[in-house]
């Protein structure tokens, strides 16, 4: 399997920061859907295979496994097509680092694709989670209802930090993509890097956009609650995702680059 090399990786983020700022809203719009509904079948699956293994048997592998099948959401992002706010903070970032885009742009692809990708989760937490139940029922219900839980007990610092943590491995899983050159190796890329974040239990605000929703519609906290998760959380996949991975690249091989 053949790959880029890192400053050749660093400049296909760059243009494809640049290309997803000038998107068409109507496209923005329905890449976002897509996007906010894989990863949120990732989430479902994770929820669907894990609900039914206790943890006094299973220990941390429960976590693993969760963690391994979870990333088929990204996979479907990066190769079937879509819009990810998470790694567009990272890529068109990177792109207004090196002077292609204004910051209006990256403000307003972060800001469309926020709402599409919220739209997409709650779409499948509503009607797949909810409506069929699936995460409504039994072990799944009380799988669905731990962990959102857990991501709402963090208080804002906490989501910060952890929200650094998953967007800086999650948009390290985005560079990897961009430095392959073939699916296999493009799976392989992502897979690792959202295995790690999802076992670690870090906080990313698309997944949240699924998990806490779907405990609210089975009647556990709050929209308050969300609200205040999803601000600190967004705060942290920023700064995991602009700074620790576009800023840091764009440092390191692209600030010299005419």
């Amino acid at each position: 399997m053949s790959f880029h090399p890192p400053k050749k990786t660093a400049q296909l983020a760059r243009d494809h920061g640049e290309k997803k700022a000038h998107l068409p809203l109507s496209t923005m719009l329905a890449l976002g859907f897509l996007a906010g509904a894989f990863i949120a079948f990732g989430f479902l699956l994770d929820i669907r295979i894990t609900g039914n293994l206790p943890e006094d048997i299973w220990g941390s592998m429960a976590a693993f496994i969760g963690g391994a099948v979870f990333p088929v959401g990204l996979v479907f992002v990066l190769i079937a097509g879509g819009e990810l706010l998470t790694g567009n903070m990272m890529a068109v970032a990177t792109a207004r680092f090196s002077g292609k885009i204004k910051t209006s742009h990256v403000l307003n692809n972060w800001l469309i694709i926020t709402i599409s990708n919220f739209i997409g989760s709650i779409f499948v937490a509503y009607f797949f989670g909810h409506i069929l139940g699936l995460t409504e029922t039994g072990p799944f219900l009380d799988k669905t209802v731990d962990i959102a839980g857990a991501k709402i007990e963090d208080n804002f610092f906490e989501a910060f930090i952890s929200g650094v943590g998953a967007n800086w491995l999650v948009c390290l899983a985005v560079w990897l993509n961009y430095a392959a050159e073939d699916v296999a190796g493009k799976i392989l890329g992502i897979w690792f890097p959202i295995m790690a974040f999802v076992a670690i239990g870090f906080q990313h605000v698309v997944a949240n956009m699924f998990v806490i929703p779907a405990a609210i519609f089975a009647g556990y906290y709050t929209w308050f609650d969300y609200l205040m998760n999803f601000i600190a959380v967004f705060l942290g996949n920023a700064v995991g995702g602009a700074i620790f991975v576009g800023a840091f690249y764009w440092f390191a091989y692209l600030r010299n680059d005419v």
